[in-house]
């Protein structure tokens, strides 16, 4: 098993991303051993974006600089609630897999021992039609902690 204070935050700009890394800070701030990488995973560029003269770099480009803030913002967030030091980020497109599934590639990659994520809240009929995130996440871990955060 994988050292549960090696830690993959998956963050976005929702209220419940920044719940997580509130959440996080809070149980690890005083951890000085801990490592934390905060994960941007974003998707594939929509169908009719190629259709309208878009080309995958511009797409990635702009993805890229999208999680610049949002890591920047997490970051302050961080820092708000007393944890300082040194986090990783890294940022990823879901190529052909599920955002859940890109997520469970990079834990397995980074050899992290708890992944931390924040609970959308989509009703159950979405949940049903398109799965979710961290339900994913939950059913196919192997080795690792998960901490859904809602």
């Amino acid at each position: 098993m994988n050292d549960w204070k090696k830690i993959l935050i998956a963050v976005d700009q929702t209220e419940t991303s920044r719940k997580a890394l509130s959440y996080t800070a809070g149980i690890i701030s005083n951890l000085p051993d801990a490592e934390l990488c905060l994960l941007y995973i974003y998707p594939e560029p929509p169908p009719n974006y190629y259709s309208s003269g878009g080309s995958l770099a511009n797409y990635q480009q702009e993805k890229t600089a999208s999680a610049e803030g949002i890591f920047q913002t997490s970051m302050e967030l961080l820092e708000k609630c007393g944890l300082k030091g040194n986090v990783k980020t890294r940022c990823r497109m879901a190529d052909k897999i599920t955002i859940s599934q890109a997520v469970l590639d990079v834990q397995e990659e980074g050899e992290f021992g708890t992944v931390v994520v924040g609970k959308r809240g989509v009703s159950k009929a979405e949940e049903f039609l398109f799965g979710s995130i961290s339900n994913g996440i939950v059913h196919h871990c192997n080795d690792f902690t998960v901490w859904v955060v809602g």
